[in-house]
């Protein structure tokens, strides 16, 4: 049975407001993503065994929280993806922020294997250029080049 055909439209928005970056030093993390330019949001303590520091990307909906006590996944273990209009334009920024950050690259795949290539998309298709780099903790984000949505996003 394809669920996407039997169930109904939801009936309510479900907004993606915040997800959890879990990291060992909040005050080291913090200023991190400080330096690149995240705005800070909240910065709520509520003794010894609960913070919770909440930043937003410029342009992003979506927020991060660190902090203790949010979650009890490992400092380093959370991957995200950040999309970016112009992948040389945000690699350029992160490094000059001093942010160690990847060359760019691409995927392809091939019998059904995916292999890492150097370099942008070579057709240059949205959705298709990547370059990462993490926090301090090893925490992964993957920029991804998007120039032209795909329709209904």
């Amino acid at each position: 049975m394809n669920t996407t055909e039997s169930m109904p439209e939801p009936a309510v928005d479900f907004g993606l407001e915040v997800t959890v970056v879990p990291v060992a030093d909040v005050d080291r993390s913090r200023a991190f993503y400080e330096r690149l330019g995240w705005r800070l949001d909240a910065d709520y303590e509520a003794g010894p065994p609960f913070r919770i520091v909440q930043l937003t990307p410029p342009g992003s909906p979506c927020s991060i929280h660190i902090g203790r006590g949010l979650t009890p996944a490992p400092p380093g273990s959370a991957h995200n993806y950040l999309v970016v209009s112009d992948l040389e334009k945000a690699r350029g920024d992160l490094a000059g922020r001093g942010v160690e950050v990847s060359e760019t690259f691409h995927y392809v795949y091939d019998s059904g294997a995916q292999e890492r290539v150097p370099g942008p998309d070579p057709d240059r298709r949205s959705y298709a250029s990547y370059a990462a780099f993490a926090d301090p903790d090893g925490n992964s984000w993957l920029l991804q080049e998007v120039t032209v949505r795909q329709p209904g996003r």
